[in-house]
């Protein structure tokens, strides 16, 4: 998947633009989750657009991915921006949490890229202190448009292998077990299913 994502990182932005609508929601929703001075830990980032997000109300950002690319775009734009409170690392999202918890934990459009997405969210919030929010913005490609099929196809010729096909539907019953606090279907060519899941006690 490294490579693909690599290969990547030199158009992923341009072809946002296809899915504006959607992508503008999704940065939005994903600030206001965001605590004012809190410490955020954004998994599979990308390109770094929802650690942009973030970092205008958080005190710290770590914007993580597996792919080198993808972190080198993220730090030009965070550099473009004057987001001084972002640094960088590459990351497995598996790997184990971190000697001090976040206050927030970001996975933007990354569980319909694994084979095991419950496994992601327990070792998502494994990074979390109690009370912490992951925010989970989530392509739903179950449900996209016509047109938007034929752009899918168009990636997945060039090495783009989703495991998931959700619809809005199907991501709320794999989220289901979690609880979430809060969940909104944001509209677009490609929709996003946005959850946040707040950590209790009981997910210790």
């Amino acid at each position: 998947m490294g490579s693909f994502w690599d290969r990547a990182a030199c158009f992923y932005d341009f072809s946002e633009t296809f899915n504006a609508r959607a992508n503008r929601a999704m940065v939005q929703a994903a600030a206001r989750w965001v605590s004012p001075g809190s410490r955020v830990l954004d998994c599979a980032a990308g390109t770094g657009a929802l650690s942009l997000a973030a970092a205008k109300k958080a005190e710290a950002v770590l914007c993580t991915d597996l792919s080198p690319a993808m972190l080198a775009q993220a730090k030009r734009k965070a550099a473009a921006q004057g987001a001084g409170n972002i640094t960088f690392a590459q990351r497995d999202l598996f790997a184990p949490p971190p000697p001090r918890p976040f206050d927030g934990v970001i996975a933007g459009n990354v569980l319909h890229l694994l084979d095991e997405p419950e496994r992601a969210l327990a070792s998502l919030l494994a990074c979390l202190r109690p009370g912490g929010r992951l925010i989970l913005p989530t392509y739903l490609q179950g449900e996209a448009s016509p047109l938007f099929r034929v752009l899918l196809a168009a990636y997945q010729w060039v090495g783009f292998r989703p495991k998931r096909q959700f619809t809005d539907k199907s991501y709320r019953t794999l989220l289901a077990p979690w609880r979430p606090t809060y969940y909104q279907l944001l509209p677009g060519p490609l929709p996003v299913g946005f959850a946040v899941i707040t950590k209790g006690m009981d997910s210790l």
